[in-house]
Order: structure tokens, then C-alpha cells, then sequence
């Protein structure tokens, strides 16, 4: 099996190897983005209010996703540092399959119980058969967007990132040219944002899936081993990313009741712009975390510990370069960003551009919290990688919102993810000296 995550890469060369994958998670964000624009310019701002209610089930699904993928390249890739490539194999097709049928089971629940999930999640009277109709289109299409999520991480542990973003990128034009065609040509408003994401979801799960079969000389899909163990591990070692998309659930939901209260449906759709912001702002800090973890998994099972610490300092002095980058970006364009998608709406405008630069903070410690976590995800230390996860997600975020919301409104509530993220740098700090000498890093 020809191997490309053996070679030791200077800082140029690590960048360059990553590069694909930050390309890929940085067009992945702008699916989310290109809906809400053509949502909320050519249909209303309640409908881009309705996409965000129903955002917290479509996080369930990306979090499934993602942990198969990150905790399952971990395995995979630590399996080939190993030399034992008919295992990595195995697994990987084992955890692909495992997968999709749990995203399946997860969609057919949802799609069940469609109606009170979207009450439970806040919709009012009015957001409710909009809410309804573009979720019911996401969770036909579950498998294909567990999928294409998988096969775009296990391109960067196969060794070709730059086929994976080809395919995302395929999938990203296709998403904006239905758009146009299904919500301002034809008129099918929500719908049709919600039939251009999926298929836009399709053509990397397609691809990916033919690559697979045929990739007989590399990684591929082939008949496994049935093996509960690895799907422990996988599931573990990504548990922090499943954790984050739960947390973000919980956390955008609660984001939405307080802004609903505070503000009502406008505030809603002033957090949906910058929510959509940060997914975009950070998208550099996840590719880059994505193009290396295989990299760090397979030199951490070679046990190339000299080389793995090199590796660690590096990224590092990546992360801290691109903080300051993305915070300056964030403030410069706030404007930018509140006009484009609220448009004469001069509520939401202000509100939203007020919101993002204030949100601006929280990405000066963003990417060493996300770094962090994938770095421990990818020496299969599932545990510390959660509690970095939960911590920054969850538990010091929604300290946040209930106790500065209540201080300082929605000034307090857009404040509050900065403050989560300052708190986590601690935590990260004092699980990185506990751990180094362990892993050498």
C-alpha cells in the first residue's frame, strides 16, 4: 500500500499537505452560507430564523459523521504506521458501514417524529412548515451526508486531500447553481435550498464511494472483519467531535430562546448570520486540524516520538499566526457579512454586525482549543480530547450565555463564546503538562 503520511514534513510542506483539507472545510462552510444568502435575500428572514432552529438535529447527524471519521482515521491511521494494512482495511469498511446505518437510523427516527422536534427546538406558528419541509429533505439524504463527510477525512489518511477537495469543491458549485435555480428561477423558496444542499452532498459521497471500491493499491473498502473493538475506539477517540456537535446543539438552541426573548425572530436571525460567520471563520483551524491528525496518528504508532514533537511545535506556530489573521478578518468584515445576508433589513443589520465583532474575540483562543482537542483525538486519547470538547462547547459556553445574557442582554450573549474559549485555553494548558512527557510531544 503506497504511504504518504510516513514522510516527515518540514513547516512548508506540512502546510502544503494540509492546504487541501483547509480549502475543503472552508468551501464545506460556505453549503450553510450560500443557503442562508440566497435564503434570507430571496425568500425572508423567517425562513433563514427556520434554518437556524433546525440546525441543532442537523449538527446530531454532522457529529455522528465526523465522529466516525476523525476517531476512525485515528485507528486507521495509527494502524498503518503500524504496517498492518489489511487491518486498516477492514476497519475502515467496517466503520463506514457501521455508520451509515446508524445516520440512517437517526434520520428515520427524526423524520418520525418530525413535527414535535421542531416544536421542542422553538419553532413558532409561522417557522414551523418551514422548519418541517427543509429538515424532511435533510434526513432522506442523512447517509449521503454522513458520507461525503466521511470519505473527505479518510482522503487525507488514503494521501489524497487534493482529490477530496475537488470533489467538495464539484459539490460546492453545484450547491450555489441550484440555488439560484430552485429558489430564484423556479420559486421553490426553503425546499429548494434544501434539495441544492443535498445534492450538493451526493457528488463527494459518490465519488468518494467509487474511489474506495477501486483504490486496490491504497486504502479501500473491502470485506472486514466484524470488530466491536473498533468501533469502540473509533467512537471514543472521536467522541470530542461528536461532543461538540451535541454541544452545539444545545448551545444554538439556547441561543435562539434567549435571542427570541430579547429580540424576537429578527435576533434569531442576527445569530444565524454570525453563527454562520464563525463556522466560516474557523473552517481554517478544522482543515488544517483535519490534514494533519493522520499525519500525527501514523507517527505516533511508528513511534517516531522525535519527529512527532517537531510536528506538535508546528502546528502550533501555525495556529497562533492564523488566530490573530482570522480575529483582524472577523472585525474588518463584519459590515460585509451583516449586509450581505440581511440586506435593507436594518434591525438585523446592525444587530449582526454588532454581534460578530464582539464574537471576533473568541477566535484569538479558538484554534488552539481545536487544535488541542484534534491532536488528542489523533493520539487516540479520546478522554482528554472530550473534555477539552465539552468544556469549550458546552459547559463554559452555556456558563456564558445564562450569565452574561442576564447582565448585559444581547451584548452578554454574543460575549459569551469569547469567554468560553478564553476559560478553555486553561484547561488546555493544564492537560498538554500532564500529557507531553507521555506522548513525547
Amino acid at each position: 500500500m503506497s504511504n504518504t503520511l510516513k514522510k516527515e514534513f518540514t513547516f512548508s510542506q506540512l502546510f502544503i499537505f494540509a492546504l487541501p483539507s483547509i480549502v475543503m472545510m472552508v468551501f464545506m462552510s460556505l453549503y450553510s452560507i450560500v443557503d442562508g444568502f440566497f435564503v434570507s435575500r430571496f425568500v425572508s428572514t423567517d425562513a433563514l430564523s427556520a434554518l437556524n432552529i433546525i440546525y441543532p438535529i442537523q449538527s446530531i447527524l454532522v457529529g455522528i459523521s465526523v465522529m466516525f471519521g476523525t476517531g476512525g482515521s485515528a485507528v486507521v491511521a495509527k494502524k498503518m504506521g503500524e504496517q498492518d494494512y489489511v487491518g486498516a482495511n477492514s476497519a475502515f469498511s467496517y466503520i463506514t458501514l457501521f455508520g451509515a446505518i446508524v445516520v440512517g437510523a437517526v434520520s428515520i427516527l427524526t423524520l418520525i417524529f418530525i413535527e414535535p422536534i421542531v416544536t421542542f427546538l422553538g419553532a413558532t406558528p409561522a417557522l414551523m412548515p418551514l422548519s418541517v419541509d427543509y429538515l424532511s429533505i435533510i434526513c432522506y439524504f442523512g447517509v449521503a451526508s454522513f458520507l461525503q463527510l466521511m470519505f473527505q477525512i479518510f482522503f487525507v489518511t488514503a494521501g489524497k486531500p487534493a482529490l477530496g477537495l475537488i470533489l467538495t469543491v464539484l459539490g460546492g458549485i453545484c450547491n450555489v447553481v441550484l440555488d439560484y435555480i430552485f429558489i430564484v428561477e423556479i420559486g421553490m423558496g426553503l425546499t429548494g435550498a434544501a434539495y441544492a444542499t443535498v445534492i450538493g452532498y451526493c457528488i463527494p459521497a459518490i465519488g468518494g464511494l467509487i474511489f474506495f471500491v477501486l483504490n486496490k493499491k491504497g486504502l479501500h473498502l473491502t470485506k472486514f472483519k466484524v470488530d466491536n473493538r473498533v468501533i469502540i475506539d473509533s467512537s471514543f477517540n472521536g467522541s470530542s467531535e461528536m461532543v461538540t456537535n451535541l454541544a452545539t446543539s444545545v448551545t444554538t438552541l439556547l441561543f435562539n430562546v434567549i435571542m427570541m426573548n430579547l429580540v424576537g425572530s429578527n435576533g434569531v436571525a442576527a445569530i444565524t448570520v454570525v453563527l454562520y460567520c464563525q463556522f466560516l471563520m474557523i473552517a481554517l483551524f478544522l482543515g488544517f486540524t483535519i490534514g494533519i491528525a493522520p499525519v500525527i496518528s501514523y507517527h505516533y504508532g511508528a513511534e517516531n516520538r522525535l519527529y512527532l514533537k517537531k510536528l506538535v511545535r508546528m502546528s502550533l506556530k501555525f495556529v497562533f499566526i492564523t488566530s490573530f489573521a482570522v480575529f483582524a478578518l472577523a472585525i474588518i468584515s463584519a459590515d460585509f457579512f451583516a449586509q450581505l445576508f440581511a440586506g435593507d433589513n436594518l434591525p438585523v443589520k446592525e444587530l449582526a454586525a454588532h454581534g460578530l465583532r464582539l464574537f471576533a474575540f473568541s477566535f484569538l483562543f479558538a484554534g488552539v482549543n481545536i487544535y488541542a482537542s484534534a491532536l488528542y483525538t489523533a493520539l487516540s486519547n479520546g478522554r482528554a480530547s472530550a473534555v477539552i470538547s465539552f468544556s469549550r462547547t458546552f459547559l463554559f459556553t452555556v456558563m456564558g450565555i445564562i450569565l452574561f445574557s442576564s447582565l448585559w442582554g444581547t451584548t452578554g450573549l454574543f460575549l459569551s463564546t469569547a469567554f468560553a474559549e478564553m476559560i478553555s485555553i486553561l484547561l488546555v494548558i493544564y492537560i498538554y503538562r500532564k500529557t507531553a512527557d507521555t506522548y513525547g510531544i
